[in-house]
């Protein structure tokens, strides 16, 4: 079985940079709920030598086509990692029985931290996932904050916050270094929620639908939801620099400071600060 996929891309520049942005992307419901209930037993009843590590089910054909590959998901991956990227070799499980107390806020082993987009954590939820059941809670924007996993676990409930609520088949993208944690459970019974990887094999480029209502010199780069926690107007920066990482244009990003772009505001005029060959 090749462990390397393409696939038309399912995103445009709009919601490419709407990860740049949150650093998750959410697609709910995707996955047809027989495959979820199969996947259930399979997990349930081939836990091979480590439970917690169900790698073997990434040799399921009905698995890898219906999950790994499932269009809508695997195609926002193709515009994240570009075109022939890795598809995951290690399976996690994260079976929970309910209820159970908050996870501590953490960033999975082997974090890294930047505008670059090697790799992708993604977890898929093959049964509907409400909030008392836990379901994974993200803080939107961190995947630019540098901090260690030990230096987060005392935070307890963060502005901002999201929890990836969802109904069965849901599959949730998100960048590997982003906070995350299993969200408080006061639900009974079990819950499932299976973790993998993806990999970048090529140079990075433009690998997403082209909208022609985008403008890289006009646009909001503000995450208009923006938790408390950030200097003001840095998601802007962040957003911006993360795209053009993406686009392989790293080399031409240049912050002018004050006003300039990519800052955020009511102008009359051609933004101040718009670095040359972006355009």
């Amino acid at each position: 079985m090749s462990r390397i996929y393409d696939c038309p891309p399912s995103l445009d520049e709009f919601g490419v940079i709407d990860f740049c942005k949150n650093g998750y992307l959410l697609f709910p419901g995707v996955v047809p709920e027989e495959i979820n209930e199969r996947t259930i037993e399979f997990i349930e009843t081939n836990p091979g030598p480590f439970d917690y590590e169900p790698s073997h089910i990434l040799n399921e054909d009905w698995f890898v086509e219906n999950v790994i590959c499932q269009p809508d998901a695997a195609g926002a991956v193709r515009c994240l990692l570009g075109r022939d990227f890795g598809l995951p070799i290690l399976m996690s499980s994260h079976r929970v029985e309910c209820p159970q107390p908050a996870q501590e806020w953490h960033r999975d082993g082997g974090s890294k931290w930047g505008p670059q987009v090697n790799y992708l954590q993604v977890f898929y939820y093959p049964q509907e996932t409400p909030a008392e059941m836990g379901p994974t809670e993200l803080l939107p924007g961190s995947h630019h904050l540098f901090s260690l996993s030990t230096l987060m676990g005392h935070y307890g409930s963060i502005s901002g916050a999201k929890y990836a609520e969802c109904p069965a088949g849901s599959i949730v993208i998100t960048a590997y270094n982003i906070w995350h944690r299993r969200g408080k459970s006061t639900g009974s019974g079990v819950r499932h929620n299976l973790k993998y990887n993806y990999w970048r094999m090529t140079s990075p480029g433009p690998s997403w639908k082209h909208n022609p209502d985008f403008d890289i010199t006009d646009f909001d780069w503000q995450q208009t939801e923006a938790p408390t926690f950030r200097q003001q107007f840095r998601d802007s920066f962040d957003a911006a620099e993360m795209f053009l990482w993406l686009s392989g244009r790293h080399d031409k990003f240049k912050v002018m400071g004050g006003q300039g772009w990519p800052m955020p505001g009511n102008r009359l005029e051609r933004q101040y600060g718009i670095p040359e060959g972006i355009e």
